[in-house]
């Protein structure tokens, strides 16, 4: 398939021919939180339709940013994932989030399209290491309807969508308001557990308050 192009030998130029149509880095942005199969895209983005969510799946298996995998989940299911060209915009997509909390809020956004496993990647990209250095975990927190998990590898975090499939340390259920004031640091985990905004479903409180911190935003 081919894509759109500036003509321009630049490589910001060229990596706008590959990423810069609607849509596109949004795919990326749901595929930096696993592999997603076509209908689990379309649910997520459904303004964006089929014929267009296709077109877009396609050019970027062609640049070789993403590729064809099959989910045992539990029959073979087709889906989608980062290549390793695809996981290198990590770093540049999550930077272009934290520069995109500085805009004002359009009056077309949907508030209720907030989602929890967004901010978790976010914050996953602007941690402080020393935070979670030598620490060998796995969370996994229910936000609402929300499901989705955190690795944490010695100052590396990964976060997922779903369940986990590996054991668990910790296992947290809150709403949205406050998984939101925890990672701000505007409630404790203490107090979260005390007053029932949270419960801890696995795990004990020191890990929990461990999540929290390695988590926390500091602007």
């Amino acid at each position: 398939m081919t894509n759109k192009s500036y003509g321009q030998l630049c490589p910001l130029a060229r990596s706008l021919d590959v990423l810069g149509d609607r849509w596109t880095l949004l795919l990326i942005r749901e595929l930096l939180l696993g592999p997603k199969r076509f209908k689990d895209l379309l649910a997520i983005l459904p303004a964006m339709g089929t014929n267009r969510l296709s077109e877009r799946l396609a050019m970027l298996v062609h640049n070789g940013v993403i590729q064809q995998v099959t989910l045992h989940t539990p029959s073979a299911t087709p889906a989608y994932e980062l290549t390793d060209l695809g996981e290198q915009l990590r770093k540049p997509v999550i930077a272009l989030g934290f520069w995109g909390l500085s805009l004002p809020i359009d009056e077309r956004i949907d508030p209720s399209s907030a989602r929890a496993e967004l901010i978790a990647l976010c914050l996953t990209g602007a941690n402080d290491s020393a935070a979670s250095a030598g620490l060998q975990e796995l969370y996994e927190f229910q936000v609402g309807a929300e499901v989705f998990h955190i690795q944490v590898n010695n100052g590396n975090l990964l976060a997922r969508s779903g369940p986990s499939e590996k054991p668990i340390d910790v296992k947290i259920q809150c709403d949205m308001e406050t998984f939101i004031a925890l990672v701000l640091r505007q409630i404790t985990p203490t107090r979260a557990l005390r007053e029932g905004h949270a419960k801890l479903l696995q795990g004990d409180r020191p890990a929990f308050t461990r999540v929290c911190k390695v988590l926390e935003y500091k602007p």
